[in-house]
């Protein structure tokens, strides 16, 4: 049996696969002590963790922001990274000191992590990231994190990239960079030393990433700590109790779902509304996710929709003919886990990256913005009802999906790992 600890940031698209994670885990006999937001504490208690609250700064979710681009990216590190990394560093290090901790995984924003990995081997656990969002890592391949561009092919795209990520990190970006990096110093002794932030997951002893390679960019340059492990969340009948609506979904015309989630769902003009708009006339079933917000606060729904605060994904995808999305990474995975084509558009956070792989892997349309016009969103869905290709594509992802190891393959990496590391037990 090994002494775990999970992070989590006190986000629900963050907790969740790392809770997946955490319930396996003590299926298969560790212990395991999860650290993250008070909101938290009942879901990680009745998952059979032992909960450990963040400090403060970082026990509550900041706000969400609008901006886009890199300026996305700045205001991101600043709420994500920097504001919380005292109320994250302090009580996990706390919670090493208190007991034999054997390994530490954590998601990829809990940025704490990549204080720890930086610490001599000898005077910490095994580090495991986790790959929660597309991945981060600088490549002569890719073209920075964060502006949702495409890799291309050949010399001259490698030129682009060369000098898109030196002036991310030399200009756009080295304020940000220099912040993170006295954070870093003040807290633990430890800085950056001349490597973009995000390039973390690099010094953890494991890379674990929640997708698979055929919903990533290929690096030639990729750290061979690096892993695919499939999506930890997959799909399973949840019993809940399903609106009166439900037996509309008849098969009798095509069902178009739509949701903001559960973090980006404070305007639904942004994407639900113009859905609504954009396919009243069409013949198809629109049915709306609210992400557990109200259903007072969506639009007048048109003859032809549907909506409720929460629908039990596992049911409904499988009645669905698209999928119309923000660009949430986990509820791009449970589409295409099901087949489902994909029309996205989000352009806050992590979201372009995500929308770009969509179209990058031939599972559905990236609109590349986070507000599209009601015109736009109908197009596309008419596209993608039109042409196979994108369920086709969605499909081909959701093959590699199924025969990804998923949490055992990640458990049985961490088991294969700790018999491996002669310093464990500390």
């Amino acid at each position: 049996m090994a002494s775990v600890i999970v992070c989590s940031a006190p986000h629900d698209g963050h907790v969740s696969p790392m809770l997946g994670v955490a319930r396996r885990l003590i299926a298969r006999g560790h212990r395991v002590r999860f650290l993250t937001g008070p909101k938290y504490e009942e879901a990680v208690r009745s998952a059979g963790a032992e909960f450990l609250p963040l400090g403060p700064g970082a026990e509550e979710p900041p706000r969400s922001t609008d901006a886009t681009g890199l300026q996305a990216i700045r205001d991101g590190v600043r709420l994500l990274v920097i504001d919380p990394a005292r109320g994250q560093y302090e009580p996990l290090r706390a919670a090493i000191a208190a007991e034999p901790t054997d390994v530490v995984l954590a998601e990829i924003s809990f940025m704490a992590t990549s204080i720890l990995a930086r610490q001599p081997r000898g005077s910490r656990p095994p580090v495991i990231a986790c790959g929660i969002l597309p991945v981060t890592l600088s490549s002569r391949d890719c073209a920075p994190f964060g502006l949702g561009l495409m890799p291309g092919k050949g010399p001259v795209s490698r030129l682009r990239n060369r000098a898109l990520n030196w002036f991310v990190s030399n200009v756009a970006l080295k304020d940000t960079q220099r912040q993170v990096d006295a954070r870093m110093r003040e807290l633990g002794g430890v800085g950056l030393d001349g490597s973009f932030f995000l390039d973390w997951p690099r010094k953890a002893d494991l890379f674990a990433q929640f997708t698979v390679e055929e919903f990533e960019y290929p690096r030639s340059d990729a750290p061979d700590n690096l892993r695919f492990f499939g999506p930890m969340a997959r799909h399973g009948v949840s019993g809940g109790a399903k609106p009166d609506w439900w037996g509309d979904l008849d098969g009798s015309r095509p069902v178009v779902y739509v949701t903001q989630g559960t973090v980006s769902n404070e305007d639904f003009t942004a994407l639900v509304g113009p859905t609504l708009e954009g396919l009243k006339e069409e013949d198809v079933t629109v049915v709306v996710s609210t992400g557990r917000r109200p259903l007072s606060e969506l639009p007048p729904l048109p003859a032809n929709a549907r909506a409720a605060e929460f629908l039990p994904d596992a049911e409904l995808l499988p009645k669905v003919a698209v999928y119309v999305t923000n660009g949430g990474y986990g509820g791009l995975h449970y589409a295409m886990e099901n087949g489902v084509p994909i029309v996205v558009a989000g352009d806050t956070e992590d979201k372009p990256e995500g929308s770009a792989r969509v179209a990058w892997a031939g599972a559905g349309i990236n609109l590349k913005t986070g507000r599209p016009k009601p015109d736009a969103i109908r197009d596309a869905v008419r596209k993608v009802l039109s042409d196979g290709r994108y369920k086709a594509g969605s499909q081909r992802i959701g093959s590699a999906i199924a025969a990804s190891p998923g949490v055992d393959g990640l458990i049985d990496e961490m088991e294969a790992m700790l018999r491996e590391d002669p310093l464990k037990s500390r």
